[in-house]
């Protein structure tokens, strides 16, 4: 009985730490989802203007020339590593819902076991 109880316990801590890992996953992935709608909207400017079209970009306290291409170029590479980044992100998601679920279910397991257990000792 003291076993199953230290195991109720192991695994109490274990959704617990799944469900805050996963909190943290979310909201990364919806820090980056913010970045990419940034980086699109950035993007569609860019198609808006001509090609010798002087575009700034800030760097610290001071603007800087930048030729379009170049812009472009940079604007579509961070778009290519942010949208590589929400996948690996979605896959940890979907791996930490995974086992929260697997956990959770050993966990209700477990809490009818010793429930029935207490209900046999009663009526023993």
């Amino acid at each position: 009985m003291e076993e199953d109880r230290n195991k109720l316990q192991a695994l109490s801590e274990a959704l617990q730490k799944f469900q805050d890992d996963l909190q943290t996953a979310v909201e990364a992935r919806q820090k980056l989802e913010a970045q990419q709608q940034e980086n699109k909207a950035v993007q569609k400017e860019f198609t808006s203007l001509s090609d010798d079209a002087g575009i700034y970009k800030l760097v610290g306290p001071v603007l800087l020339k930048q030729d379009k291409t170049e812009a472009v170029n940079a604007v579509d590479g961070r778009l290519d590593f942010i949208n590589k980044e929400i996948t690996r992100r979605e896959a940890r998601i979907k791996e930490l819902q995974e086992g929260s679920e697997k956990t959770r279910i050993e966990l209700m397991q477990l809490q009818q076991k010793i429930q029935v257990a207490a209900q046999e000792q009663g009526a023993g």
